[in-house]
């Protein structure tokens, strides 16, 4: 029954109604010219505490009603936000300053789509998620691109040496999380190398004594990954992979980067139109990924419908997507009701549209998950899964990181 419906999610051309009749609609991705972020000066900086305890779900934060109050960012307010920190494997971090050249600023300001009533829960009503246990689904696209990040998050993978995930499973606000510091990102796979032969190296080696230092967890999977344990070895079956349970390839991060935006003081407080952060892995990885896009508004999606899939620390080792309508938007987040608990964000949220003057559907990133968020609304404190979305000045930004010049990001 999952993989029927999972077919008919992703295989089946997409209709809407209209007037209460089938008709094919015109769902395209819309291709947009691209402001340019051009680095002006990197300063060193001291290198970080990660002393930060993870903090999956976030207080305080500008709900709705706030995002409608926000004032246009004028073009130096741009330039500060959009500015970054970058934090090398070896523990010193530099601050680039950028310029921000093609910027339209927008005179309507940050505007949101009337809210519905909602419950205070992270699954609302049944549990609408699916694990992914087939390996026909799990280890291709576009499930495949789904990462675990060490400090328990997922991302997602958006080049061959390249994660997009949320700045919170790093960054605070304030300090960068512990853990962080040796960062780590596990790449499913399902099958175990040698195929039963005896492997080298029964005893922990330095790899897994120093994550074991930043994070427990992590170090139990990468052991598990590694096949530690004669009866693993005997049977040739990576510990994990009954049952459709995938184990990971666990890889370092060479740097990362967080716009100055999310940091508190710069923004006042935590600003979750900042929540993303992309991750280098220090080697490349052979799988596909998935292409950034802008993303549209609810009008211009099927169904108004997102899609992602995650590592949720309630189905541990478990792959889970979801799909569901977004209910509400500002310019630069979405308010949605998917099913969701910790663990899964970071996660890459994606759509699938046709692309220009092609009959050829395509699957792009156009939201990070950032989680369960708890808003203050008329002095009250409401609940809603909310996503950050990417706007042509974040696809600039995220562009820029990820190629390191602009050439390679002006339309997207």
């Amino acid at each position: 029954m999952e993989h029927m419906l999972l077919l008919f999610i992703f295989f089946i051309p997409i209709l809407g109604l209209s007037n209460g009749t089938e008709t094919e609609q015109d769902f395209t991705w819309h291709l947009k010219k691209i402001p340019q972020i051009v680095r002006e000066r990197t300063f060193s900086l001291d290198s970080p505490k990660f002393e930060a305890k993870t903090k999956l779900e976030l207080n305080s934060v500008c709900g709705i009603e706030c995002q409608r109050k926000l004032p246009v960012p004028s073009l130096s307010d741009l330039k500060n936000l959009l500015s970054y920190e970058t934090v090398f494997e070896n523990g010193t971090r530099t601050l680039t300053e950028v310029n921000v050249l093609g910027a339209v600023l927008d005179p309507a300001g940050n505007t949101t789509t009337r809210r519905p009533s909602r419950k205070k829960r992270q699954i609302y009503g049944t549990d609408s998620r699916f694990s992914i246990y087939d390996k026909r689904f799990m280890t291709n696209f576009p499930f495949n691109t789904a990462v675990k990040i060490s400090t328990g998050c997922s991302g997602i993978l958006v080049s061959p040496k390249h994660v997009l995930t949320a700045a919170h499973c790093l960054h605070n606000g304030k300090d960068y999380v512990k853990g962080s510091k040796r960062l780590r990102v596990g790449l499913m796979k399902m099958k175990s190398r040698g195929n039963g032969r005896k492997h080298k190296g029964a005893k922990r080696s330095r790899r897994e004594i120093s994550v074991a230092k930043e994070d427990p967890k992590a170090a139990t999977e990468l052991r598990q990954s590694k096949g530690d344990g004669r009866k693993q070895r005997r049977s040739g079956r990576k510990q994990g992979t009954s049952d459709g349970m995938p184990s990971f390839q666990w890889t370092r991060v060479k740097s990362t980067h967080i716009p100055k935006g999310w940091f508190k003081g710069v923004s006042g407080d935590i600003a979750l139109d900042y929540d993303y952060a992309v991750l280098e892995l220090k080697r490349p990885h052979k799988r596909k990924y998935m292409d950034l896009g802008i993303s549209p508004t609810i009008k211009m999606m099927p169904g108004s419908m997102i899609h992602f899939s995650g590592f949720d620390n309630d189905r541990s080792g478990q792959l889970v997507y979801r799909f569901c309508s977004i209910s509400d938007e500002s310019n630069d987040l979405f308010y949605q009701y998917c099913d969701a608990e910790p663990g899964s964000t970071g996660s890459g949220i994606y759509l699938r549209l046709k692309e220009p003057n092609k009959k050829k559907w395509k699957r792009k990133i156009i939201a990070v998950y950032s989680g369960h968020q708890w808003v203050d609304i008329n002095g009250e404190q409401q609940d809603y899964n909310v996503a950050v979305r990417i706007t042509p000045l974040k696809y600039a930004q995220i562009c820029f990181w990820i190629h390191g010049n602009d050439e390679n990001c002006t339309q997207g």
